[in-house]
């Protein structure tokens, strides 16, 4: 797979990002546990093995790699990111295709952990909060662990229901494969 990255997000597009109020009140929650009041999303997979792998899908996770080899298309103000960092993820084709307006509001960088949390901004079709971290577990097994929680922020997703959290699922299993699928030592290409 080629190597995929943002495209920069247009100035007037970052400035109200930037202005705009996250949509939820708990942040940070996906590091320190669940509030009640929203659905609950946890999905962790094995994306290799060693300290030159933790460290290849550390750098992969803060470069956008979660979504763009999931098939997203990212408009973010920093590739790599870095708190603060806000972003258009867009998933589908054209006309049909859904905004998820976002921001960084923790970056992870720990001997063994690594990786962000966004939260949602007006416009995104949830309100809440996700984690996209690898571990690097003491038998060198390494890890990529997605946590969410969400309740939905627009009349799409209240009326869709189930079907959202459905997404959600099977979006998690894509951005573990999507990680898993970066080939050792070739990511980031030099």
């Amino acid at each position: 797979m080629t190597e995929q990255r943002s495209t920069p997000l247009a100035p007037d597009r970052a400035a109200d990002l930037r202005a705009a109020d996250l949509t939820y009140r708990d942040v940070g929650a996906t590091l320190t546990g669940l509030p009640s009041g929203y659905h609950h999303l946890h999905h962790d997979g094995a994306v290799g093995h060693g300290r030159e792998r933790f460290e290849q899908c550390a750098a992969a996770v803060l470069a956008w790699q979660v979504q763009l080899r999931s098939g997203a298309r990212v408009a973010a103000t920093d590739d790599p990111l870095v708190e603060g960092t806000v972003a258009d993820v867009v998933l589908g084709p054209g006309p049909l295709a859904l905004r998820a307006p976002v921001r960084v509001v923790r970056v992870v960088d720990e001997p063994n952990r690594a990786g962000f949390v966004y939260g949602t901004l007006p416009g995104h079709p949830e309100d809440g909060e996700e984690a996209f971290l690898v571990h690097l577990d003491d038998d060198g097994t390494v890890r990529l662990a997605v946590t969410a929680f969400s309740r939905p922020g627009s009349l799409l997703t209240r009326v869709g229901g189930p079907i959202g959290r459905v997404a959600q699922r099977i979006m998690a299993r894509r951005y573990v494969a999507a990680i898993r699928s970066l080939r050792p030592g070739v990511w980031p290409a030099t």
